[in-house]
């Protein structure tokens, strides 16, 4: 496994790798998703009929992991952005003791990770475009491995991606295209930022780049800019990986209402369970995303919305590098 630091409640203060630069973009990511995707509730639902404990891979700022401990569970955070993990022990240190005693953060790569915990966890999930980030597909394949690896028999295994359609695909040409203008509230800067993504069909690759510039009203702008290469993936390969994987497919979600997917389903939200030894997997109701836990003070603090999580613009980075 690679370099893991993991204690209940938070980080190792001295020990953090996370740099200016990594610490800006994890504040403009949480930016980006200032509108809710409307996807806490789909893990809030997962968690309820699981009973936990639950493992969050590439948790990022905390968005998903810190409404779970609120709601009660005992919650595990991996990510490998230093930075990530930060903001999401800020935001549990918000919500209180309570919540900051029942999420452990670990720094460590995902694909390497083997926790203490393996084979425990009632429900490991990768949220928001996440998978993307893994940018082959052997890398994408060890990842539904290593959930299968920590989930307890009998455990739920969820994950999220966007379907893009033609012409989005066809607007990935290397244009500069605007994404917003809005203000920071951590800063009260104003914050304009612009995006170009290059899609090659030949590997299903995205090379996007982000740019933000951000300053005060009448002020000089800093530019942070973050570059990435994303994998695409449909529903077809998710269920091939989630059962090369070991996992029963159960369903798959054209929204997140999770409704079945279909001709024009914008995302594909896959949710899967470990057999037990004997091959056997039972409780297999359907998940209600509307009879989740209500999130409470610490959520996103939004109320949910037609957001624009499937844009890659906004694409779920939750902390791989």
């Amino acid at each position: 496994m690679t370099s893991d630091r993991a204690t209940p409640a938070g980080l190792p203060g001295s020990g953090s790798g996370a740099t200016a630069s990594s610490r800006a973009l994890a504040r403009l990511y949480d930016l980006d998703l200032v509108d809710d995707p409307g996807d806490v509730e789909v893990y809030l639902a997962l968690a309820t009929r699981s009973g936990g404990p639950v493992l969050e891979l590439a948790a990022g700022s905390g968005r998903i992991a810190v409404p779970l401990a609120i709601a009660g569970h005992d919650v595990t955070a991996v990510d490998l952005d230093p930075a990530m993990l930060e903001r999401a022990l800020a935001r549990a240190r918000l919500a209180g003791r309570r919540v900051t005693g029942r999420l452990e953060l670990v720094e460590a790569d995902l694909l390497d990770l083997d926790l203490p915990g393996a084979g425990t966890y009632r429900l490991a999930f990768i949220a928001l475009n996440s998978l993307f980030l893994l940018a082959t597909r052997d890398a994408q394949r060890r990842a539904f491995r290593t959930i299968a690896r920590h989930l307890a028999p009998g455990g739920i295994a969820a994950v999220d991606v966007w379907l893009p359609e033609p012409d989005d695909l066809a607007r990935f040409d290397g244009r500069l295209i605007f994404e917003y203008e809005r203000r920071e509230p951590e800063t009260g800067h104003r914050v304009t930022k612009l995006a170009a993504a290059r899609f090659d069909p030949t590997t299903a690759i995205v090379d996007l780049t982000a740019i933000y510039e951000e300053g005060p009203d009448g002020g000089s702008t800093i530019r942070w800019i973050r570059r990435d290469a994303l994998r695409l993936i449909g529903p077809d390969d998710l269920v091939s990986m989630a059962e090369d994987a070991g996992l029963v497919v159960e369903q798959i979600g054209g929204s997140y209402d999770l409704d079945p997917i279909g001709l024009g389903s914008e995302r594909a939200v896959l949710i899967a369970r470990r057999p037990d030894e004997q091959g056997r997997v039972t409780d297999r109701g359907a998940v209600d995303s509307s009879r989740a836990v209500p999130r409470g003070p610490a959520g996103d603090g939004t109320s949910g919305s037609d957001a624009p999580a499937h844009r890659l613009g906004t694409l779920g980075h939750d902390g791989i590098e």
